[in-house]
């Protein structure tokens, strides 16, 4: 299922109406340090060319890897009156995974990790957002990789907001998270002669977000 093809144009994403939210509403607003927060109300898209959705991932105990999914279609609507009201879809494409280092990249998507072939997708579904402080919150959602769908909660600090030289509406959300890769069957490993894992069980999952308005401003 496609949220958004590469060849949708902004005026077609403008013109669908928003979807109602699918948290529960609360008839109590929720107050906020920033007052044109609310302004922000409506639906975005994440900006691939300036988001990166990656992970890190402890290598032999004593370095990390990074990496980063390159290819992704997002669903974002925000409620500033009242974020528990805000959701959020993300899907990867598996085959998208890049770590700087081609075997490497081979191997992630390949049967032992990913199996990309067979699993082509990653994604993410909000289900509850609460507010944890000011300019931070956390959505619960539901993370789905190799077909097997776990809970995840991810921590996102609100960076601002601002309209661009080309007149759209830009706001930035940084977000984290750490899963145990083998409850979505990553199970793959190769022990150390020191006794260790090759890759750690702990992914930490980032999101560095640069989301774009997609209706027009009410």
């Amino acid at each position: 299922m496609n949220l958004f093809s590469r060849s949708t144009s902004r005026r077609a994403i403008a013109s669908a109406a928003p979807e109602a939210p699918t948290t529960r509403a609360t008839s109590r607003a929720v107050a906020l340090p920033d007052p044109g927060v609310a302004a922000l109300t409506g639906e975005w898209i994440v900006d691939p060319a300036h988001s990166r959705i990656g992970f890190s991932v402890r290598h032999a105990m004593v370095s990390t890897v990074r990496g980063a999914f390159t290819e992704f279609e997002s669903r974002l609507y925000f409620d500033g009156r009242d974020p528990r009201r805000s959701r959020a879809e993300v899907l990867l494409s598996t085959a998208s995974v890049q770590t700087g280092v081609e075997q490497r990249d081979d191997h992630l998507m390949g049967r032992d990790f990913l199996d990309a072939r067979s699993f082509p997708h990653i994604r993410f579904i909000s289900t509850a957002v609460g507010v944890a402080g000011p300019d931070v919150y956390r959505m619960a959602g539901d993370l789905t990789i190799r077909d097997i769908t776990r809970p995840v909660v991810l921590e996102l600090t609100y960076i601002g907001h601002v309209t661009d030289p080309f007149g759209y509406q830009r706001a930035g959300f940084d977000g984290t998270t750490t899963i145990n890769r083998s409850e979505w069957g990553l199970t793959y490993n190769a022990r150390l002669a020191e006794g260790g894992a090759l890759v750690s069980e702990k992914v930490r999952l980032q999101f560095d977000i640069a989301a774009i308005r997609t209706a027009p401003t009410a």
